[in-house]
């Protein structure tokens, strides 16, 4: 169950992250959704609020999700790393080690159909570790229990407004893979 899952990251010591939270930064949305975002790690914004996606970020996602007739409702969104990272830097290797199986357990509860990488470094944890962003992007790759792609990062849109429309272009594909998906069932 998601709840017991978020108690016991919410406890958890397997890294240095710990010492600097504020709140664990589990997960938010619809726990049966068929589409699951994730993110590399909390900023500071979510790591004060204990939400994903809140900041300048997370309105960017928003309306790219209205964008496409989505709505955070619709879909579930967590990171690969559930604590924040101090002075918002990339996480660390071991640190992913220690918090990726929390992941893996949100993901067989949740049992999405479609799973989004929201940027490079949770690309490189989900779909593969050579994986780049600016060249694959948007492309669909076969897991076992769900279809995965990669997009840009909201926030990275947020400093390089040229790729707010390819990222769009990324939404529309996650929305009609969807439709799809929903029509065999």
């Amino acid at each position: 169950m998601l709840s017991e899952l978020k108690r016991r990251c919410e406890d958890c010591k397997l890294c240095r992250l710990h010492k600097t939270r504020t709140n664990v930064v589990f997960g938010d949305g619809n726990e049966k959704a068929d589409i699951m975002f994730v993110g590399e790690a909390p900023g500071k914004n979510e790591d004060l609020t204990g939400n994903p996606f809140v900041g300048a970020a997370g309105k960017l996602l928003n309306l790219m999700l209205e964008g496409v007739h989505l709505s955070r409702g619709d879909v579930y969104i967590g990171n690969i790393v559930k604590c924040r990272p101090p002075q918002n830097r990339d996480p660390f290797e071991d640190e992913e080690r220690a918090c990726i199986p929390y992941l893996y357990e949100q993901l067989k509860i949740i049992k999405p159909k479609i799973v989004v990488c929201l940027g490079r470094i949770a690309a490189k944890k989900l779909i593969k570790p050579d994986f780049q962003i600016t060249n694959e992007h948007g492309i669909w790759f076969e897991k076992p229990d769900y279809k995965i792609m990669a997009t840009f990062h909201p926030a990275a849109l947020i400093y390089d407004n040229s790729k707010k429309g390819v990222t769009f272009l990324d939404f529309k594909k996650i929305k009609k893979e969807l439709d799809k998906i929903n029509q065999r069932f």
